[in-house]
């Protein structure tokens, strides 16, 4: 068992009193401990778990810098191998994968559920995240709901219902994120994501991305994608960094809508897309601590942030994006939480530079271990979501402390 797995199944087998609390003492220098006396508890004798956010922050004070690391770090493997797949997570001490086109077993979706099988997690379930939008996008097929280009014309109860079966659909599957809902909104029709949008206009995309999140609520957790909003910045993030000079009254009265509205429907993530708005930072929104704070502060979202692919950066030609490491600690400085890559690193080289920044201080310790509590409070949720109760009794708490 790795030494993060035997440190969290002393707080989970626990369900720990907050850190706060007098008997339980913090470990300051996130070196691994030993843990005794772990009594499991069918029924809680002093109370409920603890919340999410109360496990996460016991949990990453107890994790060593590289433990940290893989906590903010989601990554791809391709192929279907199930044993491969868990591997790659425990190997690389990551909190979740991407599936893609490339882990679709052939010929039928349903052998889908054993690729996944073997990432189940009881106490702390990895995120396994997929692009089910629907339509242009869509990694399962087929695809019980109908694509965004349909929904935008039909009233918005559709919406919740296509989100509603896709959800359940993943969850059948073992897919517990979607990055699915698409906030930007454009009616320009030469846009690439026109026909990926849920509204030509703001209201009638907000009230379809609210009703989206909806539909994919209990089901699997929801993300808005791509902040502050692909459709009024023209060009494609895949290849350029698309850039717009509107101002942030201009985006508050339009783009910023949809998000607003799927953030107070409940959606646990939100997307930070390669986009740039020149007249507010000229720093793409991926590594502006400007617009991580607009989102927090001015939308008031407090779930996890994940950056858009962070491979996508380089393939825009500009020398200041060429490196992986680079990139990921200026996003992760700027506020992103979960550090996304679909490829085009290798993995050690990739998690040994961010190890390396986060000793010399180029990473901030407390962004870092800010970060780590977001994303495991929000997979310890899962595990709540499912019923899973846990208790730590006094000698439990020792033992921790």
């Amino acid at each position: 068992m790795s030494s993060i797995a035997v440190m969290l199944t002393a707080l989970v087998l626990g369900g720990c009193t907050p850190a706060h609390d007098a008997d339980v003492t913090r470990a300051s220098n996130g070196s691994d401990t030993e843990h005794h006396g772990l009594l499991p508890v069918p029924e809680p004798a002093h109370g409920p778990a603890p919340p999410a956010a109360d496990f996460a922050r016991q949990a990453v004070d107890r994790m060593t810098i590289s433990e940290k690391v893989g906590a903010v770090l989601m990554l791809h493997l391709p192929g279907t191998d199930q044993t491969a797949l868990a591997h790659f997570v425990e190997a690389n001490e990551l909190s979740g994968v991407i599936l893609m086109g490339d882990n679709m077993p052939e010929p039928s979706i349903d052998g889908l559920q054993t690729v996944t099988s073997g990432l189940a997690d009881d106490d702390l379930p990895p995120l396994v995240a997929i692009d089910q939008e629907g339509g242009v996008v869509e990694r399962v097929r087929p695809d019980p709901g109908k694509p965004a280009r349909e929904l935008a014309s039909l009233p918005p109860e559709a919406t919740e219902e296509s989100f509603r079966a896709r959800a359940e659909l993943l969850r059948s599957l073992g897919v517990n994120v979607n990055f699915g809902i698409v906030a930007d909104v454009t009616d320009d029709p030469s846009s690439f994501i026109r026909s990926r949008v849920l509204g030509a206009e703001p209201t009638a995309a907000s009230d379809r991305v609210a009703r989206a999140v909806a539909g994919e609520q209990g089901r699997v957790r929801s993300t808005l994608k791509h902040f502050p909003g692909h459709g009024v910045a023209a060009g494609d993030s895949h290849s350029s960094i698309p850039s717009t000079g509107i101002t942030l009254d201009q985006w508050r009265d339009s783009a910023a809508k949809p998000f607003a509205a799927g953030i107070d429907a409940g959606a646990e993530l939100v997307m930070m897309g390669h986009l740039r708005f020149d007249a507010i930072d000229p720093a793409p929104a991926s590594m502006s601590a400007r617009w991580h704070e607009v989102l927090r502060e001015e939308l008031g979202f407090d779930g996890v942030i994940v950056s858009d692919d962070l491979n996508m950066l380089p393939a825009s030609g500009a020398p200041e994006f060429a490196d992986a490491v680079t990139n990921a600690v200026n996003s992760l400085n700027a506020g992103t939480d979960l550090l996304l890559f679909v490829g085009g690193v290798e993995p050690q080289t990739l998690r040994q530079g961010l190890i390396a920044a986060a000793e010399t201080g180029a990473i901030d310790g407390r962004r870092l271990d800010e970060a780590a509590e977001r994303v495991l409070a929000l997979r310890r949720g899962l595990a709540a979501s499912d019923g899973v109760l846990v208790h730590c009794d006094a000698s439990c708490r020792r033992a921790i402390g």
